[in-house]
């Protein structure tokens, strides 16, 4: 298969968050956001990486970190830096009560850069930053691939809350790779079985469909479902989880099978739960994961 020429790999779109992390009521500020998490798993993959996302001009120094890896980024001024507060219980790093801080307004085709891509990630994390006209737009420049994440998590006074996208059977006809969690599906489809939600999801346009729980990665692809576990010996990185492994999946897939995306992305998304912050980037610590899986 031919490799367009491209300025990017993935361009990757969404909110830079300035997040509050409370366990066992100690709080933390911390660096957050689908695209802080994934544009740095995919520059320690050796993708080409744009970043386009919106955050008050205090917060610009933030994003030093990006371009320290060496992501191009795109960000416009905005009124404030989104951000939300999660609440953990130590004893149980899977449950987590969100709340919003604050939001950094929607985007326009206007702030996108007149640059080409193999891909484009939309890492949205609160329903609002990106709408069906724009959702079109991009789909229209390159392959989408979409966390639902950001089209489902609704602000509600002071709190978030979960909503069904009410453009959803229109908007996945543009979605090439789509990303759930089980609740997600759950919420979307009614079924509690994921490779009948995955169907469903899947009919609606999307070519792969991508669902991540506390176990592992389940991926459905042309037909066939592939799984692979997530086995941390710790869960104190187990924000950003979900990032990680789309981020992973999507950039692999654009060289390998969805079979290899999905245990690559598992390996990743493992390693990463076991630390906070984004995936230090040790690829032989993943190829060590994966060779040891292979011999089980």
């Amino acid at each position: 298969m031919m490799i367009p020429d491209t300025d990017f790999d993935v361009l990757t779109l969404g909110h830079f968050a300035k997040d509050r992390l409370v366990v066992d009521g100690q709080g933390e500020i911390a660096k957050g956001g689908g695209i802080y998490y994934g544009g740095i798993v995919l520059r320690h993959m050796g993708l080409r990486v744009a970043v386009v996302t919106r955050l008050h001009p205090d917060d610009f120094p933030l994003l030093a970190e990006f371009e320290d890896r060496g992501a191009v980024v795109f960000a416009t001024p905005a009124p404030a830096t989104s951000g939300i507060e999660n609440f953990y219980n130590s004893a149980d790093m899977e449950r987590r009560i969100c709340k919003p801080i604050a939001f950094a307004g929607p985007f326009s085709p206007e702030e996108l850069p007149d640059v080409t891509t193999r891909v484009i990630l939309i890492a949205s994390i609160i329903a609002g930053e990106v709408d069906l006209p724009l959702l079109k737009v991009l789909a229209a420049r390159a392959p989408v691939g979409l966390d639902i994440q950001g089209f489902v998590r609704v602000r509600d006074g002071d709190d978030l809350v979960f909503h069904p996208w009410e453009d959803m059977a229109e908007g996945l006809r543009y979605v090439t790779y789509l990303k759930v969690d089980r609740a997600e599906a759950e919420m979307l489809t009614g079924k509690t079985d994921l490779r009948l939600a995955a169907q469903q999801l899947a009919g609606y346009g999307p070519r792969e469909i991508v669902i991540t729980q506390s176990a592992g990665v389940t991926v459905y692809a042309e037909g066939a479902l592939y799984e692979a576990p997530f086995t941390p010996r710790s869960l104190v990185g187990r924000t950003g989880r979900g990032d990680t492994c789309f981020a992973s999946y999507v950039g692999y897939r654009l060289n390998h099978s969805a079979e290899e995306a999905c245990r690559f992305a598992a390996a990743v998304t493992t390693l990463k739960q076991e630390r906070p912050g984004p995936w230090n980037g040790d690829l032989d610590a993943v190829k060590a994961l994966l060779a040891a899986r292979a011999g089980d």
